[in-house]
């Protein structure tokens, strides 16, 4: 897959309630995950389709979640729209 700008409404910084994980979600299609005062542990690829997000991290790792009534929910967290 190319790398293309994202025209979806959630390109943007996603973080849990407790600020510990946030995910930036790039224009470019690529995302940057921070955990704790860690900042880029994980980066990959994401792509969206209409509500459902999957992710391949630069390691090989996939992962996917839904955006549900704008949050996010993936690997069994819940990440909010950082305003």
């Amino acid at each position: 897959m190319g790398r293309k700008n994202q025209t979806h409404p959630y390109v943007g910084v996603w973080v849990t309630a407790d600020g510990y994980i946030r995910h930036e979600l790039l224009p470019n299609g690529r995302y940057d995950e921070a955990r704790g005062k860690r900042k880029s542990a994980y980066q990959g690829r994401y792509e969206v389709t209409g509500e459902h997000i999957e992710y391949w991290d630069d390691t090989g790792f996939t992962a996917d979640g839904d955006f549900i009534n704008g949050v996010l929910h993936h690997a069994g967290m819940v990440l909010y729209r950082e305003r």
